[in-house]
């Protein structure tokens, strides 16, 4: 810092401490309930259409205790896997998540998140060609400033591969920020299936960018490239208009509402 008369560095001393402490955001409380609601152009997970290509309505409520990190929360969707693939008395038309866990510093700038996923197919039929779609997961993540590393089992048989139970899920990406307020995202995960459906283990990724439009409430507007290395004909759902290819690569739009 540039030497300055004494009198001068009192008074700008001054004056950015009553600016700091009246711009600071004020910290969060201690319960926290926040929650969010969009539409998405076709709903993918780990790389697989849910929806058939189509679009989905999603919404979800989350609790967070700040001083423990303990959290809570909920998380539905529209779908259309489970009927696609029993056939014309297919049942399953949402997904519901349940899930809770623990999140926190480990120090050095490093985070973790710990904690428990449940998946509900409601009303689902799957049991007709495996399983029952329900699946239970736990989960573990990593952290280092905009990257992550994340490992998740399921305790359960996984969305209704029969003889699935202990699957793996390998996760790692990361969020910058770069320019004019959008977020770049990269992803890329494997899931490793276990049991006679070992064969349909697969990789997936995904590159998007997004951003926040305070002028237009809030909503964060995304677009993303998903795709997966599956291959067509190995893994498709039939359809009435025909066999299509789950992990086809493709462009996801998204418009998410955060409050």
């Amino acid at each position: 810092m540039k030497k300055m008369i004494l009198a001068t560095a009192v008074a700008a001393s001054l004056v950015t401490s009553f600016a700091r402490a009246e711009d600071a955001a004020p910290p969060p409380p201690d319960n926290q309930v926040t929650y969010n609601a969009g539409v998405v152009s076709d709903y993918r997970y780990r790389g697989l259409t849910q929806t058939r290509f189509d679009p989905a309505v999603q919404a979800g409520i989350d609790y967070t205790n700040n001083p423990t990190g303990f959290y809570l929360g909920t998380w539905a969707s529209t779908i259309k896997w489970i009927k696609d693939a029993v056939g014309s008395k297919g049942r399953g038309p949402a997904e519901w998540d349940l899930y809770g866990g623990k999140r926190g510093d480990l120090g050095a700038g490093f985070t973790y998140d710990v904690g428990t996923l449940g998946y509900i197919y409601l009303d689902n039929n799957y049991d007709q060609l495996g399983a029952n779609a329900n699946t239970l997961e736990v989960y573990g993540q990593v952290g280092y400033g905009p990257v992550y590393v994340k490992y998740s089992q399921a305790l359960s048989t996984l969305f209704g591969a029969d003889g699935s139970k202990y699957s793996q899920y390998y996760d790692a990406g990361g969020n910058f920020d770069t320019f004019y307020g959008v977020t770049l995202g990269v992803h890329l995960g494997r899931q490793q299936v276990r049991g006679p459906s070992a064969n349909t283990s697969y990789t997936d990724w995904k590159i998007g960018l997004s951003k926040t439009f305070d002028d237009l409430a809030g909503i964060t507007l995304g677009v993303a490239y998903v795709g997966t290395n599956l291959k067509d004909g190995v893994e498709t759902t039939p359809v009435s208009d025909g066999a299509k290819n789950v992990g086809k690569g493709g462009v996801v739009v998204s418009l998410i509402k955060n409050f």
